[in-house]
C-alpha cells in the first residue's frame, strides 16, 4: 500500500542520510543573491529544506535575473582553478565531506537494487525469447562498431583506462556534480578532438536519435552554465568521464557509462535488450535562450496534462504535498544536495515505499497519458527497445504509483514520480547551486530513471543471460 505520509528514507545498512539544519526564515519565493543567507556553505543553504506553511512561488523572471554578478564570492574564486583544484578546494568544505564519506559507504555496499520494502523481487525483467543467448543481437553491430573505432583510435594506457570487466564496481561509482568524486575511465575533455567525437559516435549508434541530443543539449547547458559563470574549466560540454565496461560484441553482454555535471548515463547490451538505467540527466539553467524549449518541455506539459484531469478524489490521493517544501515533511525527506528526488547517485539500494495515487484508478485517457509520460523518460532507447520496455511496464499497471507534489496547475514548483516494481521516474526542480534562487524553479531540473528491483546496469538481465547459456 502507499504511504501518502511520508517517504522511508531510510539506507539498508540503517545510516541516515545527511541532513540539514531546519532553522532560518520560511521562503516563499525564489530570491536573488542579496536575500539574507542561511548557508551550508556558499553552494547549499537551508532555505531548499526549510518547511514552509506556504505555496513556493515560481520567479516572475527567467533564469537571467538569477545569474550571479562575476565579482560575487561564489563564482570568483574558482576562475583561476581547474576542475581538480575546484574538487580540492570544495572537498574543504564540511557539509561535501560528510556528503562524500557518506557516498562512499553506500558505494561500497553489496548491489541489491532500489526496492518498495527491502526485500528484492526477482523474475521481473526477461530477455526475448530464446533470449538470443548465442545468436547476434539485432542492430547491435553499429555500437560494436562505433566501440571498437573508439577503442582503437586510443594509445595502450587510454585503452586500458577506458575498459572495464563487465562486472567491475566501478559501474556504481557515478555522480553527477561538477567536483570529482571517483575517476572512473577516461575525462572527454583530455582527450583530442576526434577521440572525443568517436565517443559521440558510440553514443549516437547507442541511443535513439531523440536521445542522442537530448543527452547532448544537456552537455551543451552545462557549457553554457560555464560560460556564464566564466568558470568553463570547471563546468563545459566535455567535462565528463566515460569508460567501456566488457567486450564489445553482438552476442555477449557489454555495456559503456558516461557521467559528470548533469548527465549520467549507464548503458548495457545484453541478448537482444538494451538497458539504460540508471539514468540522471539535468540542467541549470533548463534552457540557453527564450525561445528555446525547456531541456524536458514535453515531459512537463505531458504531466500538467494529466494532473489537469485529475477529479477532486484522484487529486486528493496523487498529491502527497501541497508544496515541494511542505512543513509535514518529516526531516528526513528532503536533502540540502538532492532535495526530492530519490534515485540518484549512490541510491542503489534505497528503500522507496510507494506513494501517491494507483494508475487503476484513472480512466483509460489518463492511463494512456501516463503511459507517454514514461515513454518519454524511456526516449533514449531506440524506438524498437522502447517499445520492449514499456511492456514490462505495461505488465505492472496495477502496481504503479503516481506521486506528486506542489500544486498540480504548474503555478509552483513541483515533483513527480511515477514508481513501479520495474521502473522509478522522477522529476524535481530545484534550488540553484550556480544560480542564485534560493528556492525550487523550472530553471533547475533534475531527473532520474531507475530499474528498481535489481536491473540497475542491465543486472538482472545479465544474470538471466548467464544463467541461459549456463543450461
Amino acid at each position: 500500500m502507499p504511504n501518502n505520509t511520508r517517504l522511508n528514507n531510510a539506507e539498508p545498512n540503517g545510516a541516515e542520510p545527511t541532513g540539514a539544519d531546519p532553522t532560518g526564515p520560511e521562503p516563499t519565493s525564489a530570491s536573488p543573491a542579496s536575500a539574507p543567507a542561511n548557508d551550508i556553505d556558499e553552494f547549499f543553504s537551508t532555505d531548499r529544506t526549510r518547511g514552509t506553511g506556504e505555496a513556493i512561488a515560481l520567479p516572475d523572471s527567467d533564469y537571467r535575473e538569477f545569474v550571479y554578478d562575476l565579482d560575487d564570492p561564489v563564482v570568483r574564486p574558482y576562475r583561476a582553478m581547474d576542475y581538480e583544484e575546484f574538487t580540492e578546494d570544495r572537498q574543504q568544505a564540511e557539509f561535501l565531506r560528510n556528503l562524500l564519506e557518506y557516498w562512499d559507504g553506500l558505494y561500497r555496499e553489496p548491489f541489491v537494487g532500489i526496492t518498495s520494502d527491502g526485500h528484492r523481487r526477482d523474475g521481473l525483467y526477461r530477455l526475448p525469447s530464446p533470449a538470443g543467448t548465442d545468436a547476434a543481437e539485432p542492430n547491435a553491430s553499429a555500437p560494436v562498431a562505433a566501440a571498437i573505432s573508439l577503442l582503437d583510435a586510443l594509445p595502450p594506457v587510454e585503452r586500458a583506462a577506458v575498459t572495464y570487466a563487465l562486472d567491475a564496481p566501478e559501474w556504481r561509482g557515478w555522480s553527477n556534480p561538477e567536483f570529482v568524486f571517483k575517476r572512473i575511465g577516461l575525462r572527454l575533455e583530455e582527450l583530442a578532438d576526434e577521440q572525443a567525437e568517436l565517443v559521440y559516435g558510440l553514443l549516437r549508434e547507442s541511443l535513439s536519435a531523440e536521445g542522442y541530443e537530448r543527452v547532448r543539449e544537456a552537455m551543451a547547458l552545462n557549457g553554457f552554465l560555464g560560460e556564464i559563470t566564466k568558470l568553463p574549466q570547471i563546468m563545459n560540454d566535455r567535462s565528463y568521464w566515460f569508460a567501456i565496461y566488457g567486450k564489445p560484441s553482438t552476442t555477449e553482454p557489454w555495456g559503456w557509462q558516461l557521467f559528470g555535471r548533469h548527465v549520467a548515463l549507464n548503458f548495457v547490451f545484453v541478448g537482444g535488450r538494451e538497458v539504460c538505467a540508471p539514468v540522471f540527466i539535468g540542467a541549470e539553467p533548463a534552457l540557453s535562450e527564450p525561445e528555446h524549449p525547456p531541456i524536458f518541455e514535453r515531459r512537463e506539459r505531458l504531466a500538467l496534462e494529466l494532473a489537469a484531469t485529475f477529479t477532486p478524489e484522484q487529486r486528493d490521493q496523487a498529491v502527497v504535498y501541497t508544496s515541494v517544501l511542505d512543513e509535514k515533511m518529516p526531516d528526513d525527506r528532503i536533502h540540502p544536495a538532492d532535495e526530492r528526488h530519490v534515485a540518484g547517485a549512490f541510491r542503489d539500494n534505497r528503500i522507496v515505499p510507494y506513494e501517491g495515487i494507483l494508475a487503476t484508478e484513472f480512466d483509460h485517457d489518463q492511463r494512456e497519458l501516463l503511459r507517454e509520460i514514461v515513454r518519454d523518460f524511456y526516449g533514449l532507447l531506440r524506438p524498437e527497445q522502447v517499445e520492449l520496455t514499456l511492456a514490462e511496464y505495461d505488465e505492472h499497471i496495477g502496481e504503479t504509483y503516481l506521486a506528486w507534489y506542489g500544486a498540480t496547475d504548474g503555478s509552483t514548483p513541483s515533483y513527480l514520480r511515477i514508481q513501479s516494481p520495474v521502473i522509478i521516474a522522477e522529476l524535481d526542480h530545484h534550488a540553484g547551486v550556480w544560480l542564485s534562487n534560493r528556492t525550487p524553479a523550472r530553471f533547475h531540473v533534475h531527473s532520474t530513471l531507475r530499474h528498481p528491483n535489481g536491473n540497475d546496469y542491465g543486472k538482472a538481465l545479465i544474470s538471466a543471460w548467464q544463467e541461459a547459456i549456463a543450461d
